[in-house]
């Protein structure tokens, strides 16, 4: 789904304009990112029922360039993942 799919689906369901419901969406995820940016390696963002972020620390490691075959060095970085909270895993029929 694309964030134009998500703005119409919003719209349609909250019953706004396009208008709007750009800006509300526009508003949870900036919310979102901020909260994501307090966050240290191995923390946690938990929201509500939708479920938890964790930053985790990738390790610098040793890989393949696909084409040539070359290792190359990989500096360390740091991920995010998503944790599905049961109510959304249910709604999904997972």
């Amino acid at each position: 789904m694309s964030k134009a799919d998500f703005i119409e689906a919003v719209a349609k369901k909250g019953n706004l304009s396009k208008a709007d419901a750009k800006r509300t969406v526009e508003i949870v995820f900036e919310a979102i990112e901020t909260g994501l940016k307090t966050v240290k390696n191995g923390g946690k963002y938990q929201i509500g029922t939708f479920g938890t972020f964790t930053v985790s620390k990738r390790a610098a490691r040793m890989g393949r360039n696909p084409r040539t075959g070359e290792a190359i060095k990989i500096k360390a970085s740091r991920g995010l993942r998503f944790k599905p909270a049961s109510q959304l895993k249910h709604a999904a029929g997972c």
